[in-house]
Parts: structure tokens; sequence; C-alpha cells
């Protein structure tokens, strides 16, 4: 049976989470409204009409919370700064109930034995800044900029490890191109115009850190998949070209200073173009100290003449059979492992971590247990692929489960539990599920 200590001694292992799925407070204490505040507030944007209002009232919680991941056995807590609990309007005055709330949660951590990552970006823009265009307007990236030297003088003495962005193709995509999250932005024209300004926070926030936070361990993460053609016909095979060009290597090449990948694309080619000047690859490239990947699920694309611009189709795990999640995302820990070989193998990445990797049930609370066998086998079977590619001699020095509690799962809303805790979001009663317990006793050898 796989343990932890499989891995070494200096192995990092810890539990994610973000500010605009937990914190709750939506408006309380000098917090401005969020583009997810807004947009939830939107009919038909999210499952069942669920807001983010309250989520798992971490705000108020955030002491026992620290309690469950030092009893679950983790050293590692990833969470990420509210930028408009800070900066309610995205610039200008500065909330100070804001600023003593990441202090206290820092301060708990730390009295806890529990090693704070903190996540600058984690898709929860100020709506004072969206209201200006957003990530696709020009002045996103001073205000950016503004933000992160706040947080760095702040807390810099405390925190030393730092991920600048969560997810840029997940954000700059979903939110900016097809609208099913917040913003609700969608065309081409707003996804290169985010992306362009997103890439260039990137390289920006990790010089601000670097400048600001004396012994600062610097990283950024990446939402990645294995993209599979359906068949090896030729156009199945340059489609999934395409969409590895998109979700794979969009913003982490330009971070390794070369640019934005084309794929033999001629929509990409265009954006390289126009935007790929060596002042703005000089401005996107950083030396960071890890990379950050965030893996779910593999993608099976076919080609669809009739989609635009991208012409891909997903062909879904449940139509081919293969085991999935209650979100019906394939379950394939071999696609895992290649992707983080596929990582590895950029010459520039000197260290990996998984920072986000987990899967949805729909758990039911019985008898004060929730029994959730198939969650405790995904974490090993991944595990197991995670400690291959390990033993294979890459540099993979740690692992951050998703996530320590059921939360707002964004469009999902509160159905789709990731949760290694159970939360009852009436009563906001925690319950440790099996699986929480499981990575308990995996922890403990």
């Amino acid at each position: 049976m796989i343990k932890a200590s499989d891995f070494g001694s200096h192995f990092h292992w810890g539990v994610a989470a973000a500010a605009a799925q937990i914190e709750g407070a939506a408006e309380q204490y000098g917090k401005g409204k969020s583009i997810w505040d807004v947009f939830a507030a939107k009919g038909g944007k999210i499952k069942n009409g669920h807001r983010p209002d309250q989520a798992c009232d971490f705000y108020h919680h955030y002491v026992e919370d620290i309690a469950l991941v030092k009893a679950l056995g983790f050293k590692i807590f990833r969470f990420s700064i509210a930028w408009s609990r800070v900066l309610p309007l995205g610039r200008g005055e500065v909330n100070q109930q804001g600023i003593r709330f990441y202090h206290n949660l820092i301060d708990e951590c730390l009295s806890n034995g529990i090693v704070p990552y903190v996540t600058l970006y984690h898709w929860d823009l100020p709506q004072a800044l969206e209201d200006e265009g957003g990530w696709t307007s020009f002045s996103i990236n001073s205000a950016f900029n503004t933000f992160v030297s706040i947080c760095a003088l702040e807390y810099g003495d405390k925190v030393k490890n730092w991920i600048i962005l969560n997810e840029p193709f997940g954000f700059t995509s979903l939110g900016y191109m097809l609208g099913v999250h917040a913003p609700g932005k969608t065309g081409l024209g707003n996804f290169f115009s985010a992306a362009l300004h997103t890439a260039l926070a990137q390289g920006d926030g990790g010089k601000i850190i670097r400048a600001e936070v004396n012994r600062a361990n610097i990283g950024t993460t990446y939402s990645c998949s294995e993209i599979m053609p359906y068949t090896q016909r030729d156009n199945d095979i340059l489609t999934a070209k395409r969409v590895d060009c998109l979700i794979n290597r969009f913003f982490i090449e330009p971070a390794l200073g070369m640019g934005f990948p084309t794929a033999d694309w001629d929509v990409l080619e265009k954006f390289q173009l126009e935007y790929g000047t060596w002042r703005q690859n000089d401005r996107m490239k950083f030396d960071f100290d890890f990379i950050g990947l965030q893996n779910y699920f593999p993608l099976t694309v076919k080609y669809n003449a009739f989609i635009p611009v991208i012409q891909a189709w997903e062909v879904k795990a449940k139509s081919r059979k293969k085991p999935h999640t209650a979100m019906g995302w394939e379950i394939n820990a071999d696609s895992f492992y290649n992707i983080i070989k596929q990582f590895a193998s950029y010459p520039d990445i000197k260290n990996i971590m998984i920072t986000e990797n987990g899967a949805a049930y729909h758990d039911k609370l019985i008898n004060n247990e929730v029994h959730d066998p198939e969650r405790t086998h995904y974490f090993q079977l991944y595990l197991e692929a995670l400690l291959k590619a390990k033993n294979e001699g890459l540099n993979i020095t740690g692992y951050m489960a998703w996530t320590l509690m059921d939360n707002f799962e964004w469009a999902e809303g509160y159905n789709a539990r990731f949760g290694l805790v159970y939360n009852d979001f009436k009563t906001q009663q925690r319950t440790i599920k099996k699986s929480g317990y499981w990575w308990k006793e995996f922890l403990e050898h």
C-alpha cells in the first residue's frame, strides 16, 4: 500500500482552497464586490441559483478549519487573498480589516506548524476593475502590480511561498471567451486581450515578489490535461495539437521566454505577430522557482468543422465508456503521469509541484459519516502515478489535494463536492469524510 514516506522525507504535502470558494462574508468587513459576486447574482449563471455570499463562512471559521488541516496531517495550506477584500475598488484605498484578516489567518497557520502558500489571484477580480474592462483592459496590469506590492510588503516577512496566478487559461477562456464563468464575456477578441494582460501579470508579479520578499519561493499554477485525438485521422491529430497548444502551452511558454506558441495555426500566428514583440516577451518571462500543475482529467477531442475557430469537439468519457467522476471527468492516472512528463520536458522548469488534484462525488452524510471510497481510490491511483514519475528522476517536490472542504465550486455552485471534509452549507457543520481519514493515515506512514 502506498504511503507518504515512499516520496521521501522532504516531500511537501498540502491541501488547497480559494478565497471566493470558501470565505463568505462577501460584502462584509469592508470587502468590495468581486466579479463572482456579481456574476452569481445574475439569473441562470450558477446551478440552482447558488451564490458565494456565505460559502463555507471560512472568514468566521478559519481557526477551526486550520485545526482540521492540522488534524488531517497536512503541513501546507494553500489559500488565496481576495483582491477586493484588500482593495475594495481594485486600487486606491486599502481596507485595513481585510489586511488584518489575512494576518490573522497566516498567524494561525504558523502557530499550528502549517506553512502558508499564498495565491495572489484565484479568479475573483474586483468588480470595479471589471467595469473598466477587467483583464481585457491595459490598465489591469498597473492595478495588479499595486495589489501584489501591497501583499508582499504586508505579508512578506511571514509568507515565503507565493503563487502568482491560478490557472490563467482557465479564467481567461471560461470567463472571457466562453462566458460560462465570471465575468461572462465571450469572443476570441476578448480572450486574446485578456490572455496578453494575464501573461504580462504573470511575469510582473513574479518580479515584484522577488524584489520585495527575502528568500521567496515563487511559483505559478497551470491547469493541464493530456490531449488525445479520438482517432488517428490527420484532422483529429491536428485538432489535438491545437487544443494542446491552448490548454497546456499557451501560458507556460511565455513565462519560459519562448513567447506565445502558434502550433502552425493561422489564428495564433496572427496573435503572436501582433503581440510577440521582444519587449513583451521579456516582460512575460520569469524564472519561477516552481511550476504548479493542476490536473483532474485528460481530454479526448475530434475535428468538428462546425465549431468556430478551434474546430474541436470533446468526446466525453461517458460516451467512450470510461470511468469518470460525478462531474463526468475521466479518471485516468496514466494520463496524469503523461502530462507531468510533458511539462517536465521543458528544460527550464526546475521544480514541479502538484498544486491541485482531486475528484467530486455525490457524497451523503449518513449517521454523521461520509463514506466516499471512490475518492480514496482516485487519490491512490493518482499518487501511484505521481510516485512513478518521481522515481524516474523528475524533480517533483510536493502535492496539494483539492480541496480541504466542500465549497462553492464556481458555475457548479454547491453541487460539486470535492472536499476531504463534508460541509453542511446550512449549519456550517464540518464532518471529516472517510477519504480525509485515509489521508491522515497515509501521511502518518
